[in-house]
């Protein structure tokens, strides 16, 4: 495997890399995608149904009863015309009757059951599908979702998954009801005649033939489709969020993005029309030959060798058995080109199943007694680079920042600051070295311990699209409103939320964008506030704010910080001239470390950005 594919960034394109790949307007498949749909396991496919296994027993089972029920038919229907009809005998005629009514009502009936349990298999299959797929995306690290456009993991869960719902809720099923009614047919057709079963069976081998062509033709159609779908969800996500409006607005880029949306949305309705008439020329000829064999049948029954060796009632009943072999026989071989064609669909998404978890929870975690934790941080010798990238984004850092004290990490944009932020937060492991707190590496410690233990608010402040009173509760689902309150005046924001018009119960709207920037941060900081985290890290919190906004920002961050490990990087060194520690860094490196009253006096690098 390659190292690209190990990072999980195969075949997740950028947008200019997948427009690369087209040739005359339509995408191509890349050699690496046919292996990999090929490559696709079928006993995994079947592993998804293997907890389904009495409930698919049982359908199987109402479809075998079904199909041998439905048999008798024929064989009512030769009876009315060759005894009961000939001989007016009208009891025979009406028991022959009530039986084709039976036949019918009891298959109806069995169809309705075995419907009702194939679909609640099929979505609970589709269910798992969904969950472990967002499931196992929730445990990537920070480096998969900067790698991968947001559309393309959201196209992955809902076109991906909900285009093998079709092939997941009625495969099974539709695999044995056309099964066993083929088979069920021709035993019939066999014991009326075996003659004219040779001459109906005929076109088999050439049917068969046929189908792998059309299957194999709809996989690939299939591929290009759903990376189309993709793109298209890319388009939307950028070009329809708050931020993505904006951008269009002020750039005047919202022709450009209309016209990549509606070249998309062209593309797609020519993949969809290849898809629905792949092979169909091809299926017609197969229908006719179909509808010839009948009237073949009557001619051999008419020849003078065959004449007077068969009943009409015999005829009747073969023909419409016959007929009757079409459906299933045609739906059997379509089932194998929709299932051929899924597998495209099924790549895709065992293709995140598969993705290794680069930051995961220890085998054998250190139990942590939170109301032991002191929030004592170490790095010991720490060397950390982004993946595929061959130059140290920190390299050698060794740092000791004690329980309750505060350390200010200062230096250039690049210089490695965030990345060290990061790492505290495990949101990456170092290549090499040891991260630390209380003497307690963080890949020791479950990511749910972690997550209790180290706060982070950064430059940018996420909020979700929801009131005011839920964002703050994200960080606390079991907090009162008291407590919400509690942390909302400590973050001195309780006023504001109270003045807005619903209070707490208040949308706050797309990302926050009902808030100005510093509002955001001190909800931020009151949501972090709830988690009450021992170790406290400001990422840039105040860079992007004005200094009136800064100022009351910064009030709420001493209140934040008080009995915390607090881990502060900023550009305005007004905002860590009180810290107890203070780090330069550069390159990755540390380059100076002191007080800011030592680091001025001895005239390097801060002294330098203090100036």
């Amino acid at each position: 495997m390659t190292s690209s594919a190990r990072e999980g960034v195969v075949p997740l394109e950028s947008a200019h890399q997948i427009g690369g790949r087209r040739a005359g307007g339509r995408v191509t498949v890349t050699a690496g995608e046919r292996k990999q749909a090929r490559e696709v396991s079928l006993r995994r496919v079947a592993a998804l149904f293997t907890s389904y296994r009495w409930p698919l027993t049982v359908v199987v089972a109402i479809i075998v009863a079904s199909s041998i029920v439905s048999m008798a038919s024929p064989f009512l229907l030769r009876a009315v015309i060759d005894t009961a009809l000939p001989q007016a005998n009208l009891s025979l005629l009406v028991w022959l009757v009530l039986g084709m009514i039976a036949v019918a009502a009891v298959t109806s009936a069995l169809g309705v059951v075995q419907t009702w349990i194939s679909t609640k298999v099929g979505q609970q299959v589709m269910h798992r599908l969904r969950s472990d797929v967002f499931t196992h995306l929730q445990r990537q690290s920070l480096g998969f979702f900067t790698r991968t456009r947001t559309g393309e993991v959201q196209s992955r869960i809902t076109n991906d998954i909900g285009g093998m719902q079709s092939v997941v809720t009625s495969t099974a099923s539709s695999v044995a009801a056309n099964l066993t009614t083929v088979v069920a047919t021709v035993v019939a057709m066999a014991a009326l005649s075996w003659r004219l079963s040779l001459i109906s069976l005929v076109l088999m081998p050439p049917a068969v033939k046929l189908t792998r062509k059309v299957a194999g033709l709809r996989r690939q159609i299939t591929a290009h489709r759903q990376r189309e779908l993709a793109d298209l969800n890319v388009t939307i996500e950028e070009g329809l969020s708050i931020s993505g409006i904006q951008l269009s607005k002020t750039m005047g880029t919202g022709p450009a993005l209309i016209k990549r949306f509606v070249e998309s949305s062209e593309r797609l309705i020519d993949l969809e029309l290849r898809s629905e008439l792949a092979g169909r020329w091809r299926m017609a000829w197969m229908s006719i030959m179909f509808a010839v064999i009948p009237a073949v049948i009557y001619l051999s029954a008419g020849l003078p060798m065959t004449a007077g060796r068969m009943t009409i009632g015999t005829l009747v009943a073969f023909t419409a058995l016959q007929n009757g072999l079409f459906r299933p026989l045609m739906g059997l071989l379509d089932v194998g080109v929709s299932f051929t064609s899924s597998l495209a669909l099924f790549a895709r998404i065992f293709e995140y199943l598969d993705l290794p978890v680069e930051v995961a929870d220890p085998a054998e975690p250190v139990e942590i007694d939170r109301a032991l934790v002191t929030g004592r941080v170490q790095f010991e010798d720490v060397t950390f680079a982004y993946p595929g990238s061959d130059v140290a984004a920190v390299a050698g850092i060794s740092l000791d920042v004690p329980a309750g004290s505060t350390l200010a990490l200062v230096g250039e944009t690049g210089s490695g600051k965030s990345t060290i932020a990061s790492l505290v937060a495990r949101l990456y492991d170092p290549g090499s070295g040891r991260v630390l707190i209380d003497g307690i590496d963080l890949r020791s410690m479950r990511l749910a311990d972690l997550a209790e233990i180290v706060g982070v608010v950064s430059q940018e402040a996420y909020l979700l699209h929801t009131t005011v009173r839920e964002n703050l509760r994200y960080a606390k689902p079991e907090a009162t409103d008291e407590e919400i309150e509690q942390a909302a005046r400590a973050a001195q924001v309780h006023e504001l939320i109270s003045n807005l018009p619903e209070g707490y119960d208040t949308m706050v709207g797309s990302r926050g964008h009902r808030f100005s920037g510093g509002e955001k941060q001190r909800i931020a900081i009151a949501r972090t506030l709830l988690r009450d985290p021992k170790v406290l890290v400001l990422d840039e919190a105040t860079s992007a704010l004005d200094t009136e906004t800064e100022r009351a920002v910064q009030q709420a961050f001493e209140t934040l910080s008080r009995g915390r490990t607090t881990i502060t990087i900023a550009h305005r060194l007004s905002t860590v001239r009180n810290a107890e520690q203070i780090v330069v860094i550069d390159a990755g490196r540390v380059i100076e470390s002191g007080t800011h009253t030592s680091l001025v006096e001895n005239n390097g690098r801060y002294a330098a950005l203090a100036a």
